[in-house]
């Protein structure tokens, strides 16, 4: 055995030559500091802009996260860089080494996120790309750092190659040459502090699609390849101090300088939020590497070995133990959670943020755990070393445990997204006839309409359907549009768009299941002792005591989170039979809504107790909401119930009765890109509704006061009646979207009151809630009072609107003075002006 000669004690926390100083040990200690603070609050700020940009309508910005990355690798990499270059110590130089490494990784990764998040499996693809190529590139410079002089080399220098096997028993020497791996105690420790990591996931997490989670799989394993050649034997002998070594301040000196290194690591991992949990997990898991290494090193020096041999051996035990619970740790989020689920669009119940922050936390007590119990058990000083048996048992029932979860009390199953497969050729409604005023020559245009659409599905799509259903990816055909929903991923969705039928293909996202539904959301205020004070404002009570009209023989439709039908202000104006509810969600039999935002929005429109425009009304509904959002195909699913109504079970396309089609729309509910939407997919089913006679009205949306923010189907389409909302004054409120809309055209077309609307609550009671979405309902309970007041006016949608137009009242506007708000012509913030209903009606009932 090589003696260590003198000046190579590399592996000491102090500088190697003269007295020892403490400034390099300070300017580490500040450094690291610095990392952690500067990446904590840089990815924090970039997914709050993320979701302030989201949640204002506003584009995605694409240079968001390369430019935080590039800010990471200078302000970060820099003072890495000095502590790497400067110091004589070698514990801090090599602390040096691996931030900038980390550092640079956590810049290469972070360009990915340019990626837009609904082709996530391009991301994933791409992340396993990028990450084994940077452990490729930190072992190449590894080797060459080995190959370098030895006064920059772990003390040491014999001159025997080791075998790399990780084993159980002592260290034996034979030639070089190719090894058997055997995993040993590190690597099973490792393996199982992994699937411990990924136990929370398991339980609260859902997985996506079959390629999706594949790539997850290959990403996790390339980032724990990353992260064991990132902190390999070479990273941990720099702290490994004399011999026998010191586990303690291995432990503690080497686990803090990981644990930085692992957080640039973990900045770098996942789409915008996935990256938050990984945050706070995958630091404390450094100390627990710390442990596995001392371990790893008492188990390959039984004779007191300090050589490079035994370097190597241990090294390779504690770079596999840091793959695997590296790798392991962060499948979790990358494959059990949809990144665009982590929004603060679904932060106001017990949704996925809300499990993911329940993932995080006790991810982060098992690592906590982790570091104590394998400190402790491992790295005390005096500790016999585990046996091989004990840490593959341990291992083995942590994967017991995960697998018995995963099909018990977690979400078994693929849920990946589906495919809109949108055709070319849609309905032709050219000559459809105007017939006879009134409700008869209405339903006789909806019949129309409703053969033409299923005729030209039925004629279009055969092929198609067929080459589908042979596929096994359980095609699902619309009429409203000609369109298919389908499985499927990218590989599909790039045959499909090379198909001469084809006009695009959508992504028609799925909402993941959670462990628990969110509690209904109810209201805790009374029922009203006088009709609300929206409902006065626009004369709606005038209508009622002065002309005696209440809405009674119109039928409103709602699409939305659905509608409490034993809401005492609601039960009695649901019309009823077979035909009058659909949930494409849940299939549920009779209407219920847990979100509440649908009984709210049924409430202002036809609730009785003095909460609705026209109480006379009846209502029927539909869900396409589930937890706040939607796909394409849910949306569609309703508007074609709306068309034509079908029993449970029954085929839109064969068993729909166009006769009990509603007669007016309510629709506080928009599809934005997130959801899958684009801009031009739902406009022939509002194309086909307007030529069946059945008036469309639509929230303009919450992401004012900026302009042209109408942009998500339905509210900017001409044939839409798109509603903005006022307050008490008459104003137009901060958050009412403003037009143009997409094409110059002029929008909102009507406001009414949105700021403090009082309605009703699943569960019987009510409360009070703002938003164009409560502005909505109000104009389509004006329009069912006109139509009951003139029956010839149902299904002529012209002369409505243009009585509701000519019969408003002007609106103030309301403009922040800051740079970040914009002045937007008159037209495009106010419309036509507030709906009046008592003048509405009175021009109806004399047209």
């Amino acid at each position: 055995m090589q003696a260590e000669p003198p000046h190579r004690n590399v592996g000491h926390a102090l500088p190697a030559d003269g007295p020892a100083s403490p400034w390099p040990v300070l300017a580490a200690v500040l450094a690291g500091l610095w990392t952690v603070g500067f990446t904590v609050v840089s990815q924090l700020t970039g997914w709050v802009t993320d979701q302030v940009l989201l949640a204002s309508g506003l584009a995605r910005v694409v240079w968001l996260w390369p430019v935080i990355g590039l800010s990471t690798v200078l302000l970060v990499g820099g003072p890495a860089l000095a502590l790497a270059r400067l110091p004589r110590s070698a514990a801090v130089r090599a602390s040096g080494r691996a931030w900038l490494t980390a550092a640079l990784a956590l810049g290469g990764l972070a360009l990915l996120r340019a990626v837009p998040p609904v082709h996530h499996e391009a991301y994933l693809a791409a992340l396993a790309i990028s990450a084994t190529a940077s452990a490729l590139v930190v072992r190449r410079l590894a080797r060459r750092r080995a190959a370098a002089p030895a006064s920059d080399r772990p003390s040491g220098g014999g001159t025997e190659v080791a075998a790399t096997s990780e084993t159980d028993g002592p260290t034996v020497r034979r030639p070089a040459g190719p090894a058997r791996w055997t995993p040993g105690p590190a690597t099973l420790f490792g393996m199982a502090g992994g699937l411990a990591l990924l136990l929370p996931w398991v339980w609260v997490g859902a997985l996506g699609g079959l390629l999706e989670t594949l790539l997850a799989g290959l990403a996790a394993a390339a980032l724990g390849v990353l992260a064991g050649s990132l902190l390999d034997g070479a990273f941990w002998a720099r702290f490994t101090v004399g011999a026998p070594p010191r586990p303690a301040r291995l432990v503690l000196v080497g686990g803090l300088v990981a644990g930085v290194a692992l957080l640039l690591v973990a900045a770098g991992v996942g789409q915008s939020g996935a990256q938050l949990p990984l945050l706070l997990v995958l630091p404390p898991t450094a100390f627990a590497l710390a442990a596995l290494h001392a371990t790893a090193v008492r188990r390959a020096r039984p004779g007191g070995d300090t050589g490079d041999r035994t370097t190597d051996v241990a090294g390779s035990g504690t770079s596999a133990g840091a793959g695997w619970l590296v790798g392991l740790g962060v499948l979790g989020p990358l494959a059990l959670t949809d990144p665009e689920e982590i929004t603060l669009l679904l932060a106001t119940a017990r949704d996925v943020p809300f499990w993911v922050a329940v993932a995080a936390g006790v991810g982060l007590a098992v690592a906590v755990l982790l570091a104590l119990g394998y400190g402790v058990l491992l790295a005390r000083p005096g500790a016999r070393p585990p046996s091989r048996r004990v840490a593959a048992v341990t291992a083995a029932a942590l994967l017991v445990t995960v697998g018995v979860v995963a099909a018990g009390p977690g979400q078994p199953g693929l849920h990946g997204e589906r495919l809109l497969v949108v055709l070319r050729e849609q309905a032709d409604f050219s000559g459809v006839p105007a017939g006879t005023p009134g409700r008869a020559g209405r339903d006789a245009r909806i019949a129309e309409v409703y053969r033409r659409l299923v005729d030209t599905a039925d004629r279009t799509q055969g092929d198609l359907r067929r080459e589908l259903t042979r596929l096994r990816l359980r095609p699902t055909p619309y009429y409203l549009v000609n369109a298919i929903e389908t499985d499927g991923g990218p590989g599909v969705r790039a045959w499909l768009s090379g198909r001469p039928e084809v006009a695009r293909v959508l992504v028609s996202q799925r909402v993941r299941p959670v462990p628990a539904p969110a509690p209904t959301t109810g209201g805790d205020l009374p029922a009203p002792v006088e009709p609300v004070w929206n409902v006065r404002t626009i004369g709606a009570t005038r209508v009622w005591s002065e002309l005696g009209v209440t809405g009674s023989g119109v039928v409103v439709g709602s699409s939305d989170s659905g509608v409490d039908g034993r809401h005492p202000a609601l039960a009695d104006g649901f019309r009823g039979g077979d035909d009058s509810w659909y949930d494409p969600w849940d299939d549920t039999s009779a209407p219920n809504d847990s979100g509440g935002h649908g009984t709210h929005t049924v409430g202002s429109a036809v609730g009785r107790d003095g909460i609705g425009v026209a109480p006379g009304a009846q209502w029927v509904g539909c869900v396409n909401l589930d937890r706040n959002l939607g796909s394409p195909a849910r949306y569609l699913d309703c508007l074609q119930f709306m068309l034509a109504p079908f029993p449970p079970g029954g085929d839109p396309f064969t068993d729909g009765r166009p006769a009990r089609a509603p007669d007016v729309l309510t629709n506080s509910w928009g599809c934005p890109p997130i959801e899958g939407c684009d801009l031009g997919v739902l406009r022939p089913a509002t194309a086909a509704l307007a030529a069946a006679g059945i008036l469309v009205v639509a929230a303009a949306g919450n992401t004012g006061p900026y302009c042209g923010s109408i942009a998500d189907p339905p509210a900017p389409y001409p044939d839409v009646l798109t509603v903005g909302a006022v307050d008490r004054d008459r104003t137009v409120t901060e958050f009412s979207s403003r037009g143009p809309a997409p094409g110059g055209a002029a929008k909102p077309d009507l406001l009414a009151p949105g700021a403090g609307v009082l309605s009703a609550m699943p569960g019987g009671g009510y409360a009070t809630l703002d938003g164009t979405s409560m502005a909505t309902p109000q104009v389509a309970g004006v329009v069912a009072l006109m139509w009951s007041a003139n029956p010839a006016l149902v299904g002529d949608l012209t002369r409505t609107r243009d009585i509701l137009r000519d019969t408003a009242k002007p609106a103030g506007e309301s403009i922040r003075a800051d740079t970040a708000r914009q002045s937007c012509a008159g037209r495009d913030t106010t419309g036509a002006g507030v709906v009046d209903a008592y003048a509405a009606v009175r021009a109806a009932r004399a047209g």
